[in-house]
């Protein structure tokens, strides 16, 4: 029996294994030829018999807007490309027995079928953030939509953007010329996520256990109902202005109805968290939780490779890969696997070794001062 048969996501940037032989174009739609949890169900999209064809040919156009965006952000599509996890039988590692490449990808797949947002602990460096990447390119889910957390991020700067000091200036500029309103919204990249569409989008909030107290708190009913209300809009929609078209954080225009925004399809939500404090017992409920693996030796070589092509000679790096990952293992602070790559590419330049070590793996928690 094949364990794995019902997985979109592989994490491995490309088909799986059930795929080589029949390549499925679309690999997201074996996701949504399944019913959710009913649960976990939001509005229907219009299909092609709807009388509102209008709706669907947007949808259509929106999504190959999309992804032209997606390949022209070669950075991201680099990112979810080399993207990693640990081999399912490396046992080397210190904490080889807490999660899996296995369980990793187990997590994914579970919260696109049950529409979850999973929340994503582990080490900086160890690719909590590469992982939302990775699971949009592999899924051809279009741009990830990036929210990255501080202490002074609100939901509402995530959900939209009114700019009524740009509305005021431009009507006493030129009465005769009045814009609607939602020339002066665009939606966040948390909004954008939830908009209708025949297809989940992929939302990251970065480093969530930056964020306010109570910001996780506040994520909890958008969560639960994958709706959203603009204000603006619902009061020009009271007065009989029912549609108005707003920016989305791809900079696309969109039509919101009723000044509501409602997910067809929920978005894989992303958070991540280096463990640096504990979330609200309601909060955990909502989410599907998973610790990225620190990498093994074998696992940074991987990473090495996928970062640097496959022409390289892993053997000329062996030595700073073993010493890297036992400093890992053996200080508090821990390394990020990117000082690791940043050592290799000047390794490259034929830079000295023990120098670059000297500035470039020092303890995440090292303040260099003193």
């Amino acid at each position: 029996m094949n364990t794995q048969a019902w997985h979109v996501f592989h994490g491995n940037s490309g088909p799986g294994p059930s795929e080589i032989a029949t390549p499925e174009p679309d690999p997201i739609q074996k996701l949504l030829s399944v019913s959710p949890p009913k649960w976990r169900t939001f509005q229907q999209m219009p299909d092609a018999s709807d009388a509102d064809q209008t709706y669907v040919q947007g949808d259509a156009a929106y999504w190959q807007a999309l992804q032209q965006q997606a390949k022209a952000r070669t950075r991201d599509v680099q990112r979810g490309a080399s993207f990693t996890l640990r081999l399912a039988d490396a046992v080397d590692s210190p904490n080889a027995d807490a999660t899996t490449h296995d369980e990793v990808v187990e997590a994914v797949n579970a919260a696109l079928y049950l529409r979850r947002p999973l929340l994503v602990t582990g080490r900086p460096g160890s690719g909590k953030t590469s992982l939302a990447y990775a699971v949009a390119h592999e899924l051809k889910l279009g741009p990830v939509l990036l929210w990255p957390i501080t202490a002074k991020s609100s939901l509402k700067e995530g959900l939209y953007e009114y700019d009524a000091i740009a509305r005021l200036q431009d009507a006493q500029l030129n009465p005769a010329d009045r814009q609607d309103i939602g020339q002066y919204i665009r939606l966040g990249p948390v909004g954008t996520a939830f908009l209708p569409s025949s297809r989940p989008r992929v939302l990251l909030l970065d480093e969530i256990d930056k964020s306010d107290i109570n910001l996780p708190n506040e994520l909890l009913n958008l969560f639960e109902e994958g709706q959203f209300q603009i204000s603006e809009l619902v009061r020009l929609a009271k007065q009989g202005q029912q549609r108005q078209a707003v920016q989305s954080a791809d900079g696309l225009s969109v039509r919101i109805r009723d000044g509501l925004v409602q997910c067809c399809q929920f978005p894989l939500i992303v958070l991540t968290s280096n463990g640096e404090r504990e979330f609200p017992p309601a909060f955990n409920r909502r989410c599907l939780r998973v610790q990225m693996p620190d990498p093994t030796v074998a696992d940074l070589e991987m990473i090495v490779r996928a970062h640097l092509g496959s022409d390289v000679d892993i053997a000329e790096f062996t030595e700073i890969i073993q010493d890297f990952a036992d400093r890992s293992n053996r200080q508090a602070g821990g390394l990020a696997t990117d000082q690791l790559l940043n050592i290799v590419h000047l390794l490259r330049q034929q830079a000295d070794l023990q120098r670059i070590k000297q500035v470039l793996l020092k303890p995440l928690n090292e303040t260099g001062l003193g």
